[in-house]
């Protein structure tokens, strides 16, 4: 008997369903599954599973956005199969990966707690899905996103000893950007206890770096002095800490701390050096933009005299800061001296340096620094992001031709534009009164599936051409009319002889 091949694309998870099905549905006496007692019925279900593999397969996003209807749909209050039930029922045979794990809760961000029933489904009804650190995370960043941080204590309990630290710094994100610090510290406080994570030196600067960075310098602060007993504060957490006054614009207090740190024995890092540097030009740029230069050059003698070097950061922080007073010869000058401390610019200097150009409209200059952008080997930094933010700086200040050959360059170097992009060139070109070039920018847009919708646009009355006014020829003078106009010109000559009398004299009698 010829033995058939079961073709690779079918999963064993698939196979061993698909054979289930089959066995139930055949008769007790007579197996399917025995090639003597029946190899004719082998044979068709194997042909079955062969063209059950040859099937089109079904795109990732289709597949996400079905299973993502299924979770937006309102629970009733009697529902006949439960959520994970129906879950089992439509996707069992789907291969759920981290990608389409992402893909799914990106389409049902107001799922709320249904998102649970999806991961209890994969965890205990799909033993083929292996759901790691990296893939949990995504969990708790979608209920993070919903501020129901009473689900994320839940669903950390319940995965105690898979979750692992990208899950403890999803929540403690979450938490921070929720304005919650107290609750960041007493998680920290029970991390261990409760959800298995390891309390050390690195779990502490996450919560740190987390507070300082939005804002909560002083419960940052206060926290590492609270545990300082069991987890002494390293380099990397001092610098933490200055940032995060930095961040809040409070330089006395940044002063305060870098004193006690250096008094300590503390070493600060260029990272905390680039922070003062950058909240001095913050402020200078709020009181008197023209001290700038002048107190930033305090904190780089300071620097110099302590014997921190200055790397990328710092010529990034004064590049951008004068970019922002619109000093853009001061920062292309600053930016060529570069070289003399031994740093060399990366993608952020190039494109701070891009954006500023074409602001001044030094549009040729600008172009030239996206090709030495290039060349210097940062070409994939330029992205669909960058170069919208190149395009609506053009279209800002009315250079919309110019506009249009950055857009074709975007294109040409593998960017594919969004709705954002052709939005705003169809806007700016039928206020110019270009209304061809914008349907032609419609049409491209829906040949290339982006949804664009099409809307009313007006013309700037700059632009609006002018109607052109028909200059009527004068009519031919006939003799009366130049009788008539020759003694009106005679009469007035006449009047312009006699003696008008003076304003305020009056004739006596």
């Amino acid at each position: 008997m010829k033995l058939c091949k079961i073709p690779p694309s079918i999963s064993h998870y698939h196979l061993q369903r698909l054979l289930r099905y089959f066995s139930s549905s055949s008769s007790p006496s007579t197996s399917p599954l025995s090639p003597l007692s029946n190899p004719i019925s082998l044979h068709h279900h194997l042909s079955f599973l062969r063209n059950f593999s040859s099937l089109p397969q079904t795109p990732p996003s289709e597949i996400a956005q079905s299973i993502a209807t299924q979770l937006l749909k309102p629970e009733p209050e009697n529902p006949s199969l439960p959520l994970q039930q129906r879950l089992s029922l439509h996707f069992s045979h789907v291969d759920f990966n981290p990608l389409l794990i992402l893909q799914t809760l990106n389409l049902s961000s107001d799922a709320g707690r249904n998102v649970l029933s999806l991961h209890r489904y994969l965890s205990q009804d799909r033993p083929d899905v292996k759901l790691d650190d990296s893939s949990l995370r995504y969990f708790v960043e979608h209920l993070g996103r919903n501020k129901d941080f009473k689900a994320i204590d839940e669903f950390l309990t319940e995965n105690r000893g898979v979750a692992g630290p990208e899950c403890f710094r999803a929540a403690v994100n979450r938490l921070v950007r929720a304005g919650r610090p107290t609750q960041v510290i007493a998680f920290f406080d029970r991390m261990e206890k409760d959800y298995g994570f390891v309390r050390n030196r690195e779990s502490l600067f996450v919560v740190v770096s987390a507070l300082c960075e939005h804002g909560f310098a002083s419960h940052a602060e206060r926290f590492v002095k609270q545990v300082a007993d069991e987890i002494f504060p390293d380099e990397a957490i001092c610098d933490a800490l200055v940032r995060g006054w930095c961040v809040d614009e409070k330089y006395d207090e940044a002063r305060r701390l870098v004193g006690e740190i250096t008094r300590g024995g503390f070493e600060l890092g260029t990272s905390a050096y680039n922070a003062l540097l950058d909240c001095v030009c913050k402020l200078c740029r709020k009181k008197d933009p023209f001290r700038v230069m002048f107190e930033a050059e305090k904190v780089l003698v300071e620097m110099e005299t302590v014997g921190v070097p200055r790397d990328v950061g710092t010529f990034n922080v004064l590049i951008s800061n004068l970019c922002k007073i619109r000093k853009t010869e001061d920062a292309v000058k600053l930016f060529d001296r570069m070289g003399e401390w031994g740093c060399s610019p990366d993608a952020e200097t190039f494109i701070l340096l891009t954006r500023s150009l074409y602001q001044a409209a030094r549009i040729a200059e600008g172009d030239e620094m996206i090709d030495r952008m290039k060349s210097a080997g940062f070409g994939k930094a330029l992205d669909k992001k960058i170069y919208y933010g190149f395009v609506k700086i053009l279209c800002g200040i009315e250079r919309i031709d110019h506009a249009l050959k950055v857009f074709v360059k975007m294109k040409k170097d593998g960017c594919t534009p969004g709705i954002k992009t052709y939005d705003l060139l169809m806007g700016k070109l039928c206020a110019h009164g270009r209304v061809d070039r914008a349907n032609a920018l419609f049409h491209e847009a829906e040949k290339k599936g982006v949804p664009v919708t099409p809307k009313p646009y007006k013309v700037d009355p700059r632009f609006a051409k002018k109607p052109k006014v028909k200059k009527e020829k004068p009519q031919r003078e006939t003799l009366p009319m130049k009788m008539a106009r020759k003694r009106r010109k005679l009469r007035k000559l006449r009047l312009s002889f006699v003696k008008k009398p003076k304003r305020g004299m009056r004739m006596r009698y």
